[in-house]
């Protein structure tokens, strides 16, 4: 794992305002630009939330002055391939607990499904935030779904959800988990920090506590995301899974990638509409475009420093540590959380990758099925030395 380039300097200032046209837009023409439209109100209320989480940290002019001295510390580690011994040791070895799953809880009907948690020894890298991450005392605990066949461990798929997404039975019917257990695979449905169980009583919604402390705090929340699921691949490999590989969506997809770049034991990495570039992003979301502007306005916060600071834990700051051939990307043409252009990004920095395109947006996948059978046959060719 290395960085080859600034990508945060190279990375034109106005890129979010790019909009990319893909080679299925001319034959889908009314379900892209209809689902790009429904996608410009939807991500609305996303950004609404975010900037909710965010804003109180933000308004006045101490809080910037903060959070920038927070980022600041952790642009030196994006200058050079200091997080390798963050990211490429292994974390601690803890003992993961297993229950069946409660008379309330969901299950897939006809699969063994258990619960899985443990205790995160993750310690936040930045020593001036870890008081005030340790308050989320239910964030300390990590969980996880896992659909496992009865005769013994699978090849195995870790699934890592959305931002505010969390819920198992939504992930599990909106990506076809069951069928791909149904074709052999055990499943790991991992919850992200912040998220279902690992959030707080009092917090508003699921996801709040990932950005309710700023920029500098969701790079903690980033990097103890890729801790806990180091944990999970230790475990399912411990437990004699075969091989295991990663796949999500948009913040999961996010992970996703981060996680290609970290371990190399995993054989494949299938990011769904993932995130790439969060800040940039972010400008396109309202309100929370015009929220990253008035600080660059008024405080000369800009993009290419909110950039830098969290470079660290970007996929586009490192080479991936599996192979370009066991690398897929799925995007939505008509995706306006996601754009193409973010897309095109991972896919030209992932060289030999493979890119597919649907005709949806970010939450509407038309066509679901072709891309779940193409990830099917994907994961098969990535785990042929492993049946």
């Amino acid at each position: 794992m290395n960085n080859p380039a600034r990508w945060w300097e190279q990375l034109p200032h106005d890129y979010y305002q790019r909009v990319d046209a893909t080679e299925i837009d001319a034959d889908h023409r009314f379900k892209v630009h209809g689902s790009a439209l429904a996608d410009r109100v939807l991500r609305t209320g996303l950004g609404s939330l975010v900037s909710a989480a965010m804003a109180p940290g933000l308004v006045r002019r101490s809080g910037v002055a903060r959070e920038r001295a927070a980022l600041r510390w952790y642009q030196p580690l994006a200058d050079r391939a200091a997080l390798d011994a963050v990211f490429v040791a292994p974390p601690a070895q803890v003992p993961i607990d297993e229950r069946p799953p409660g008379l309330l809880d969901w299950r897939p009907a006809g699969i063994p499904a258990r619960h899985w948690s443990f205790e995160s020894p993750f310690v936040p890298l930045n020593p001036a935030l870890r008081a005030a991450y340790a308050k989320s005392g239910r964030n300390r605990r990590a969980h996880a779904l896992h659909l496992h066949h009865p005769d013994g461990p699978r090849k195995t798929l870790i699934w890592l959800h959305g931002f505010t997404l969390d819920s198992y039975r939504i992930n599990a019917i909106g990506f076809a988990l069951p069928w791909l257990w149904k074709r052999g695979y055990d499943v790991l449905m991992v919850t992200l920090p912040f998220h279902g169980a690992r959030a707080e009583a009092w917090h508003p919604f699921s996801g709040y506590g990932y950005f309710a402390g700023g920029m500098a705090h969701a790079n903690e929340a980033m990097l103890h995301a890729v801790h806990d699921i180091r944990i999970f691949v230790d475990h399912l490999l411990d437990a004699g899974a075969p091989s295991v590989g990663i796949s999500g969506l948009s913040l999961g997809g996010y992970l996703s990638a981060v996680m290609a770049s970290v371990d190399p034991r995993l054989k494949f990495a299938i990011p769904n509409s993932p995130l790439v570039v969060p800040i940039d992003m972010a400008l396109q979301w309202q309100p929370l475009g015009p929220l990253i502007r008035l600080l660059q306005w008024r405080d000369g916060f800009g993009i290419g420093e909110m950039r830098h600071g969290m470079a660290l834990h970007s996929p586009l700051s490192w080479q991936p540590a599996i192979a370009a051939e066991r690398l897929l990307i799925i995007g939505g043409a008509g995706d306006r959380f996601t754009a193409p252009s973010f897309v095109n990004l991972l896919h030209r920095h992932w060289a030999g990758s493979r890119l597919h395109w649907f005709p949806g947006n970010h939450v509407l996948h038309l066509q679901q099925g072709q891309y779940l059978r193409l990830m099917k046959r994907f994961m098969d060719q990535a785990t042929a030395d492993n049946v």
